[in-house]
Order: C-alpha cells, then structure tokens, then sequence
C-alpha cells in the first residue's frame, strides 16, 4: 500500500470518530508558523519589537475568530492580555573567566567552556577573585528520601560544582525512581538549592545524555537575556553565578586538582556521598549586568460558556521564543522558534477558530497565550499565582509545546508520565481516532517539569502537555524518532528552528481533531477530573474541593 493512501485512511479514521467536531486547516497552521517564526518578528523575545507584534497577532487572529477579551479586568471589562511584571536581566560587556591552579592560569570564554547567565540575584557587577570550587554530587536535599549530598557543607563564598540529572541517572534504579527524572535533577533546582545554602555560585556540569539537549542548546540559552518573577529578596532565590561548564572542561578542573571526574561521579550515585573540594582550583569572574523591571504579556480569550460560564476549560501555548542571541555558524542571529512553540500556537488559534465556530459550549473556554516560558515557565508561573479565572473552578488545563509540523502518526505522548483522569479521558478519545498513548519515551528528560502545564499542576489544576507521536503513519518508528532526534540535535534552541514549506502539518491537524473532542467533551460535562490518589499534585486540588460542590 502506498504510503499517501495510508495517511488518507488515518485522516478517514479521524473523520469518523469526529463527526460533530470542526476541521482544521493544515495550510491555516502552516500559515500562523510562518508569520510567527518570520525574521519580522525577531526570534518573539519577551519585552521586544517581537513581543508587540506576536500579542498583536495574537489578538488580531482571536478577534477575527470571533472570541470574547478573557484578560485583565480594565474599568469593569476584560482586556485581551495580562500584564506580568518580570525582571530582565542582561550581562553588558565581555564576561572574564579566569581558572587558577596554583600553577598556571586559563582563560574561559563565553558560550564556548563556559555558560554564564546574567546575575539575577540583584547584583549589578558580579566580581570575585580566587573563588574555591566544591564538587557536591547532584546536589540533592531529599528528606523523604533520607538523602542529603551536603553533610552540613559550608558553601558560602564557594562555587558549587553539581552534576544535571538525579543519583539514578547512570543506573536506572535507585531511591529516585530510576531514569525518570524528578523535580531534583532539574537545574533549576540545582540553581535554588544552592541560593538557599548561601554558595557564591553554581556551576553545572553539561553531559548531553543526562541534561537532554547539547552544548548549542545550553550555550543559546544561557548567555542571552535572562528572566525571573520580581522578587523582595532575589539573593533567596540565585546565587551571584549561576552558569554550565562543558564536561571536558569540568573533567580537567578535577585533575588539576589530583581527581577523576568519572569517579567522583560514581561516587556521587551513593547516599554516603561527601561533598570534596577541588583543592588548590580556583575560578575568577568579572562581568556587568544590566537589572531593570519590565511587563510583558499573556494573552487571553474567552468562548463564553452557556449554561455555567464561571466553571472553565484551559488550552495554552507559550508564545515566546529566544529573541535575537549568538549567531550561528552561517550568522543567523534570529532564533525564530518555529516548532519551538510557532507550532503550539498556531494549534491554539486553530482550536479557538473551532469553538468560536460551535455552539456555546455549558462550561467556558480559555485560550491563553503565555510569556517567557523558555525563562524558566514565568508566564505560565504568573497565572498560577494570580489567575485570571479561579483555579478551584478549572476543570482542566491542555497545553500545547513542540509539535510535530509533519504527517500523521498511530500515537500519543504528553511530558511525564503522571497520572490523572485528564490522561485517562484523552487515551480513550483518542481511541476513537484509532491513536494509541505511549508513555513519555525520555522521561529522565524531566519534561514534565519544562512545560507550562506544570506550574498550573503545582496548584492542583489537573493538566497535561500534549506531545505528538513518534509512530509515524508514513515511516513508521523509524522515522519518527529519527525526526525527532535530528530536530533536538540540530535545530532545538538554535536559529535553524524555522518554517518549512515541506512541512504539511496534517499530523497537528488530525491531533486538535482530538484536543478539541477532549475539551468540548469536559466543557459539557459536569465532572471535574482529578489526580491518581497518590499523586503528589491531589492533595493539592482536593483541598478546593468543596468549591466545586
């Protein structure tokens, strides 16, 4: 059978299961990419040029779509966006990086042995001479688990070398639940766990496998502007460095100082670990940073529910990208984000295209739009904090990020691998298309965690980011995953990720099929869906339960 009659029986199985859901346009997807991910708007940097015309894009396609402002309340009536108040923080200036061994001196450059972020603790010059480095292990306080990798540590005025990833990384087994990754191996958390134990820094030490991504990817992620909420005291929260080190470089630090990498690091997959000092090693910094507070947007529509319009269901995309950073080998400067997340909004837009074209759904529907997610989640962060629409009386949240702009596949993902009824619900929608769920394939990738479902699950929300399949109708696993890979080694966070006009984008078509039966069926639906009982996140929502009664 030819592989063109394939995806036709695919999108014939999708049509029967959907008889009552609207169309979506792939030559309408393909076109929001490609306005979103042009040089025009400049790589959607928060708080940019790019910023103003991608919200403005964004509020031109909900008003033509027909949708209701589901923003901030301005004068008694809802706006389209939501401000969110960020601090921006940029180094001005070269970055001076001097490592000494008593014997002789070295000189690290930025982006290339080194990846240093702008300083966000408040400091406007980060300048330390002959600071000790410390090798800590993972890093890792976990009570619960009855592991501690400091042994009462004293970092202040130090720099904490830590590992990416949790102890059970290399092994696959352990007390942190084998290769899935926790909240622990995440760097953001390396980050803030340090901050709490007053070290000067922290160095993370970059190994592809166990961090996901290459060295690009870290490099262009790190050394151009960074974001956090706006904090009272941000020394609480970042150390005055916060950077990655190359594991070849990080690998002769530890001989210079008579030790072996691999073998500290073996160590540190142990309970009994010690953190051990990297003696006669020291690092020297000397950089300015430029701290300013600045507002960007969420963006926010509204498809008013009939029958009960203050209960809600929630897609979501973040609409930002990198901006304008470090050229590439040929001088492109624009990382233009086109599956990195052109695709999740355009999937967004096409959904609220298609319930503005339904009747009114009983329960109303949310389509928003969130900043700086690739900041670390902020945008996503804020509306958790201060919700547009009570979160007690949310019934779900479905997000959008990274999706495949190819042909259809036989499978499902979303990041993580939780449990919930959301999960359960979609996997039997899904059915009808004849789709099958396949679990997070790189959980220790710590997806779940790196998505803007997540900050909305921390407050009970039950919500998912859905993830297109690797089983593709037309090459099947193969190609899938080597799709996929190509994409993470070549063009994830890097300013090839552009628009193609190969791309045929029936795969995201055939998926919002699906994404918008789920949503249309829990917007008509009284039920609220909840965490598995032993999920971490069920406390949480059981705690408003009885708002929902």
């Amino acid at each position: 059978m030819k592989n063109a009659t394939l995806v036709l029986l695919a999108c014939a199985a999708a049509s029967a299961g959907a008889a009552d859901a609207p169309r979506f346009d792939p030559h309408r997807l393909s076109q929001d990419v490609k306005v979103l991910a042009s040089d025009e708007f400049e790589g959607r940097g928060p708080h940019t040029a790019g910023e103003t015309k991608t919200v403005a894009y964004l509020i031109a396609q909900f008003k033509a779509a027909g949708l209701k402002p589901g923003g901030e309340l301005v004068d008694g009536k809802r706006g389209w966006t939501q401000d969110v108040p960020l601090g921006r923080f940029e180094i001005k200036g070269p970055v001076k990086l001097t490592v000494n061994d008593g014997k002789r001196s070295q000189s690290y450059t930025q982006g290339a042995e080194m990846a240093v972020r702008a300083a966000m603790n408040g400091e406007r010059m980060v300048d330390f001479k002959n600071a000790p480095l410390v090798f800590v292990g993972y890093g890792v306080t976990a009570p619960e688990r009855k592991w501690d990798d400091f042994k009462g540590a004293d970092l202040r005025g130090k720099l904490a070398v830590v590992l990416i990833n949790d102890p059970d990384f290399e092994t696959g087994e352990g007390e942190f639940g084998g290769k899935a990754m926790t909240y622990y191996g995440r760097w953001t958390y390396k980050y803030e766990e340090m901050a709490r134990r007053g070290a000067l820094g922290t160095i993370i030490v970059h190994e592809t496998a166990p961090a996901s991504y290459g060295w690009a990817t870290v490099k262009n992620s790190n050394t151009n502007v960074m974001y956090d909420i706006v904090r009272k005291e941000p020394a609480k929260a970042h150390g005055a460095m916060e950077a990655w080190i190359q594991r070849d470089a990080a690998a002769d630090l530890f001989k210079r100082a008579g030790l072996d990498f691999d073998a500290a690091k073996k160590q540190a997959q142990s309970r009994d670990f010690k953190p051990v000092e990297l003696k006669g090693v020291t690092l020297s910094a000397h950089y300015a940073v430029d701290a300013q507070v600045i507002k960007s947007k969420n963006v926010a529509a509204l498809r008013e529910g009939s029958e009960r319009p203050n209960e809600y269901v929630l897609y979501s995309a973040h609409w930002d990208h990198l901006g304008v950073g470090l050229p590439d080998a040929k001088g492109d400067r624009i990382y233009n984000g086109a599956i990195d997340n052109g695709t999740g909004v355009a999937a967004l837009l096409e959904l609220a295209r298609g319930f503005a074209k339904q009747p009114a759904p009983q329960r109303s529907v949310v389509f928003l739009a969130v900043t700086a997610e690739e900041k670390g989640l902020l945008g996503s962060e804020y509306y958790a904090s201060n919700p547009l629409y009570p979160l007690a009386a949310t019934a779900a949240m479905i997000n959008m990020d990274g999706l495949n702009p190819e042909g259809p596949s036989r499978n499902f993902t979303i990041s993580g691998n939780a449990k919930l009824d959301l999960l359960d619900q979609l996997t039997a929608k899904a059915k009808q298309w004849n789709l099958v769920y396949s679990p997070d394939p790189k959980p220790e990738a710590g997806y779940f965690f790196r998505s803007d479902h997540f900050p909305m699950a921390r407050q009970g929300v039950p919500a998912i980011s859905f993830g297109s399949g690797n089983d593709w109708v037309d090459g099947g696993v193969k190609a899938g995953k080597a799709w996929i890979e190509g994409y993470t080694t070549n063009h994830y966070h890097q300013p090839s990720d552009e628009w193609s006009a190969k791309w045929s984008f029936t795969g995201m078509a055939r998926d919002l099929e699906i994404l918008y039966a789920l949503g249309a069926d829990l917007a008509n639906s009284k039920a609220w869906p909840n965490w598995s009982q032993d999920s971490e996140f069920r406390a949480k929502r059981d705690e408003s339960a009885a708002q929902r009664k």
